[in-house]
């Protein structure tokens, strides 16, 4: 089924037409739960990949044992969890039965434990992105398949996982891969995607404030003051006009897309370059465990208004994915070269 972002609720060009060269396009790609193939593109899902082509590994993270939990300790985690959300229970009731709580403890960050690795830990597929799905995706000539892996531990670096890109043509995989290499443990079960289909959707974004001049800002922000006070007297309520704000509602897609703008958050931009010639980069791929927000969500998809439940297992979080505390990571490629190597950053 695809997905359709509802109309921005006002058209902020209007109040601002400083904003209309400043938009772009974005692709927001909506992943939900299925079972993807090597063929489709996907997050969480099987790779085209060539059976003589080495699987990339984490030299950081070799052998011959690792701390951490299992991928399929994790998944029958979740599977356990969504399934007694959903059921029934009385008040005061556990939510999970003590057999359900070991698998459950097991699988969790308090339950890791030191595993065995045979060699290098395999990186786990992520992102595998077809330009017939996504044709606005940047690429180098001739390659029309981008494929996202990356180590499922934290990097003391960044406190982010290792990533890696592949760019090919997939009509040159004339023998692929049947049965990728798996990690025997992972470090963080937020780096676990779940197996999800694809929704591609074109939609368009103005930069988030920090990337406004500071006049229009100044301005901009002043207008979200007059549509939302501060105090309200308990009987008044806001409308859903006069909740709208520039950053959230107007500017930047969430969730996971394809180009756009940077969605900065908790610091102010700086300047990134290529680490192989020094050209500008620009956003390839944003990274995002959540669609929207646990609230009404104005970027929430038509089609996913009837949900009622629990939000965190909801289709705004079917990848289960989760990047630092809940924000999301950022991979940038060379405006010259798309296949230098790329520049991430966590917002």
């Amino acid at each position: 089924m695809p997905r359709t972002t509802p109309p921005r609720p006002l058209d902020i060009t209007a109040l601002f037409p400083e904003l209309a060269p400043m938009a772009r396009t974005a692709v927001r790609l909506h992943p939900r739960a299925g079972t993807p193939t090597a063929a489709d593109s996907s997050i969480g899902g099987p790779l085209l990949w060539p059976a003589h082509e080495p699987w990339p590994t984490c030299p950081d993270h070799a052998g011959p044992s690792h701390r951490g939990v299992t991928p399929d300790d994790v998944r029958l985690g979740r599977r356990i969890l969504d399934e007694a959300w959903a059921r029934p229970r009385a008040e005061g009731a556990d939510l999970l039965t003590p057999e359900e709580q070991v698998v459950v403890d097991r699988a969790s960050f308090s339950g890791r434990t030191r595993i065995p690795q045979d060699g290098p830990a395999p990186m786990i597929p992520v992102v595998q992105l077809y330009a017939a799905d996504v044709p606005a995706l940047p690429r180098p000539a001739g390659a029309d398949l981008l494929q996202v892996l990356w180590c499922p531990f934290d990097h003391t670096e960044d406190y982010l996982p290792a990533v890696t890109l592949r760019w090919r043509a997939s009509a040159d995989v004339t023998d692929p891969l049947t049965t990728a290499p798996r990690p025997s443990v992972i470090g963080n079960d937020d780096y676990l995607p779940e197996p999800c289909v694809l929704h591609p959707e074109t939609v368009t974004e103005y930069p988030a404030p920090h990337e406004l001049p500071e006049d229009l800002a100044d301005r901009i922000e002043a207008w979200e003051e007059e549509q939302n006070p501060e105090e309200l007297d308990e009987s008044d309520e806001l409308d859903d006009a006069a909740a709208i704000g520039y950053q959230y509602d107007l500017s930047v897609a969430p969730g996971c897309k394809v180009g756009g703008h940077a969605p900065w958050s908790f610091s102010d931009p700086f300047p990134m370059a290529c680490p192989e010639c020094g050209s500008d980069v620009r956003p390839l791929l944003t990274i995002d465990g959540g669609e929207w927000d646990g609230g009404s969500g104005s970027w929430r998809p038509v089609e996913d208004a009837g949900y009622t439940g629990l939000h965190f297992l909801g289709p705004a979080c079917s990848t289960r994915l989760n990047i630092g505390r809940s924000y999301n990571l950022q991979l940038y490629v060379c405006t010259a070269a798309p296949d230098h190597p790329h520049v991430q950053n966590m917002q």
